[in-house]
């Protein structure tokens, strides 16, 4: 398909367009170091076993080759990573779970957009899909966001408009590896042994969470679920949206964390054309797409205190109007909240409005941590095996009752999406059928439960009357120096087993890490490991 009258047109070396923010005296500066995959807890480290710090990956599929060169270079000088493909085909062949972020051709020879979001749904629910669409063609674009794509950008568009989406994107990939993946419960079987409404749980607390559902899932009320991260909010609040009357129609989500303040009201209900800089044509906000369907604002605790106000207007009477505009727009639309903060202690700070506390506390559902319902683990554990088995093509027949045992006494301050993330790289480096528990993590295997992390022990001492010990010197260090050195161990003894597996083969190493080629040869550097690499790949 043809690139027609865009606003960028030079080859990337020529780009010269400066960007255009809709408020720019608050517009959020991007930089290289402010892109960060978000953290997912695992034994108290920032990500997952401290390694997944690479700059985030972009997978570019367009068959344009002047747009996919241009594009890729604004994304390259935001500090990203840029992976290009020249037609649907060659995006499925390239993707997997390192990238961040998908941006893809709404039309395209072979395989279409269409066909590249839905794989990326099913096989990498984490990952945000950004259409491109063509001018007239924003009606198939919509319909693409009903169906699950993040956002989509009309051609020609600014380099602004670009960075802001691609920058939300990022931050709400973050935010989805925080939480259980969605297809954690979207193929459970409707087995009353392993839970309900695709939920796995047969606890108390769990049951209690399913009659709740039952209850409310098809009425008009608000919900507000609240929740440590990582213990499957949105999958709640997708369970209340598919056992209403409005499944069949659109769930839109949106992480109110990834949004930046000043661009908050156009995000959740739109802008005319002309509203601002950069606003070259109308664009319908969440709650427009959302319209007789549902609508998810995740982290809702993180809304700015002056667009709270807009908010209760649009809840409570169902109508708003755009940015710029002045025709008001009336929706049916069900809206599910979530936050993992105490919004009653914001409401008392003033951080969060009573009025709007109220209105969105109509049900509350509080979703508890795994460490309180621990009699779920064995469930979760044996469906995660099962998903993750077919998924990585791994003859796993099942775990161990000593393993299990290490599982279910460890606190799980991640809950399930480090629960998750460990039966992920457990089943990738087992060599036999069965998990063992040798094949768990060391946190694990020592002791059976890795340290709480508490300020106080039982004697009532805080942990600060300890001094951290250097392993070698038994001098005393920082916890800085020495949370530091442990995750370098942990990172060298990773790296240099996957290493093993591969046969010293460091790009398909790379990809068991979970991070970029480059990335995994700079740390074999700085750990010596280069030796490791097999004849013919180059470890520089």
């Amino acid at each position: 398909m043809s690139w027609a009258s865009s606003s960028i047109r030079s080859p990337p070396s020529r780009i010269s367009l400066r960007p255009k923010a809709p408020e720019p005296s608050t517009a959020p500066k991007s930089s290289s170091t402010g892109h960060r995959r978000a953290p997912t807890p695992v034994f108290g480290a920032q990500d997952c076993y401290g390694l997944d710090m690479a700059s985030p990956r972009i997978l570019v599929a367009d068959d344009e080759p002047n747009l996919r060169r241009v594009l890729s270079a604004i994304l390259a000088r935001e500090g990203y990573e840029v992976s290009q493909a020249s037609d649907g085909v060659e995006a499925l062949e390239r993707l997997d779970s390192t990238f961040d972020v998908v941006i893809t051709d709404l039309k395209m020879p072979r395989v279409d957009g269409m066909k590249v979001l839905q794989t990326v749904s099913t096989d990498y629910p984490e990952v945000p899909v950004i259409m491109i669409t063509a001018f007239g063609s924003v009606d198939n674009a919509v319909a693409a966001v009903k169906a699950g794509a993040f956002d989509y950008i009309e051609k020609p568009f600014e380099q602004e408009q670009i960075r802001q989406i691609v920058e939300k994107a990022v931050k709400q990939a973050g935010a989805n590896r925080s939480e259980p993946s969605p297809d954690l419960v979207s193929d459970v079987a409707p087995d009353p042994s392993t839970g309900r409404h695709g939920l796995v749980g047969r606890s108390a607390p769990m049951e209690s969470i399913f009659e709740i559902i039952e209850k409310v899932a098809n009425t008009p009320s608000t919900v507000l679920v609240t929740g440590e991260s990582g213990t499957g909010k949105e999958l709640v609040a997708k369970a209340l949206h598919e056992n209403s009357d409005r499944s069949d129609q659109p769930f839109i989500k949106i992480n109110c964390a990834a949004i930046p303040k000043n661009l908050m009201e156009s995000e959740l209900f739109g802008y005319e054309k002309g509203a601002f800089t950069g606003a070259t044509t109308a664009k319908p906000g969440r709650f427009e797409l959302a319209d007789k369907g549902t609508l998810f604002l995740d982290e809702i605790g993180e809304i700015p205190v002056e667009m709270q106000v807009k908010l209760l207007r649009a809840i409570q009477e169902s109508e708003f109007e755009r940015v710029g505009g002045i025709k008001t727009l009336k929706v049916d639309v069900r809206l599910i909240t979530a936050t993992n903060r105490d919004l009653e202690k914001a409401v008392a700070s003033g951080e969060f409005r009573e009025d709007l506390f109220y209105r969105l506390n109509v049900v509350p559902l509080m979703i508890p941590p795994l460490r309180e319902r621990q009699g779920d683990i064995p469930l979760l554990v044996d469906h995660i095996i099962e998903k993750f088995r077919h998924r990585l093509s791994k003859e796993i027949e099942g775990i161990d009752d000593d393993a299990m045992a290490a599982l279910s006494a460890h606190s799980w301050p991640g809950n399930i999406r480090e629960l998750e993330n460990v039966l992920e790289r457990t089943i990738l480096f087992c060599s036999g059928t069965r998990i063992q528990r040798s094949d768990l993590p060391n946190e694990l295997c020592a002791n059976g439960s890795a340290p709480e992390a508490s300020g106080s022990g039982d004697s009532g001492e805080t942990t600060g009357s300890t001094p951290v010990l250097d392993p070698i010197t038994g001098e005393p260090v920082s916890l800085k120096d020495a949370v530091r050195a442990e995750t370098n161990r942990v990172e060298k003894e990773l790296i240099a087993h996957a290493l093993g597996e591969t046969a010293g083969n460091v790009t398909q190493a790379a990809k068991l890490l979970k991070i970029s080629r480059k990335s995994l040869q700079m740390k074999m550097k700085d750990f010596g490991l280069r030796d490791r690499v097999r004849d013919g790949e180059s470890g520089n």
